[in-house]
């Protein structure tokens, strides 16, 4: 079994770029329900009773539209291209006539997302918006027709270290799209190579010798990668990250799992 040591400078690199191609606009992280105030005074004046009407229903059209993005716990489609963050990563790339979609869910300040995998010919707007007929709350997403199970399921790759090393952050990026508040979780983890010294730390198993990112790929294609991060918001906590891969797979068996925390 091979074994070969990752840069933590390069996973980071990786982990920058997919988080700005799967950033949101500000319509979508903090979409508003009505039109400020501020939108209504810079709008004419009305000329008519029947312009005064419009005046009012100008606010509340977009509220009405279930499929706009919304701040009332309702399902919209995003406008983001999950797809983009691949066009530049070393190592993998979209099944061809395959297209990841996502939807996101926004109540006040909290929101979550959700991204498929779906074949090219059922990712029409008209399509992806059938789905948000049958959604509910945020534990009942749209799932579109022809949509997989998992969307690394649509991933190729070229079987190189640098391709799970990709794969494991970009799942992860993937499962947090759309997060926003208490719904972040995997935006509160630091990538690390060394235990960081800014905290006395007690640990829950023995530590590691060694921190660095590794992937060990076995004769038989299977691939076991390892990486640490530490999460900074509280309880201050390192974790250890296993992914193991089967052969010619994208899609990872996960384990993340705490092995030590900071002392108050």
């Amino acid at each position: 079994m091979s074994v070969q040591k990752v840069p933590l400078e390069t996973i980071q690199k990786i982990r920058q770029y997919i988080k700005s191609s799967l950033s949101l606009p500000d319509s979508e992280n903090h979409p508003r329900s009505m039109a400020s105030m501020d939108e209504l005074d810079n709008l004419p004046e009305p000329d008519s009773l029947s312009d005064l009407g419009d005046l009012f229903n100008f606010g509340s059209s977009m509220e009405a539209t279930t499929f706009a993005p919304n701040v009332r716990g309702q399902w919209f489609i995003s406008s983001t291209d999950p797809g983009a963050a691949l066009l530049k990563l070393p190592g993998l790339k979209l099944q061809p006539e395959m297209r990841l979609v996502g939807y996101l869910y926004r109540l006040s300040d909290d929101g979550i997302g959700m991204i498929w995998a779906v074949p090219e010919n059922l990712s029409t707007t008209s399509q992806l918006e059938q789905a948000l007929e049958t959604s509910g709350d945020r534990t009942q997403p749209p799932r579109p027709a022809g949509a997989l199970d998992d969307p690394m399921e649509a991933i190729r790759g070229d079987n190189s270290a640098a391709a799970y090393v990709v794969a494991s952050i970009l799942q992860r990026e993937l499962r947090e799209f759309g997060a926003l508040g208490k719904s972040c979780n995997w935006t509160h983890h630091r990538l690390i190579g060394a235990v960081p010294p800014q905290a006395t730390w007690q640990w829950r198993v023995e530590m590691p010798k060694d921190f660095s990112p590794k992937v060990k790929i076995a004769p038989d294609g299977k691939v076991v990668l390892e990486f640490f991060t530490c999460r900074v918001m509280a309880p201050v906590t390192i974790y250890q990250h296993i992914d193991h891969y089967a052969a010619n797979s994208y899609k990872a068996n996960s384990l993340d799992r705490p092995i030590a925390i900071a002392k108050r």
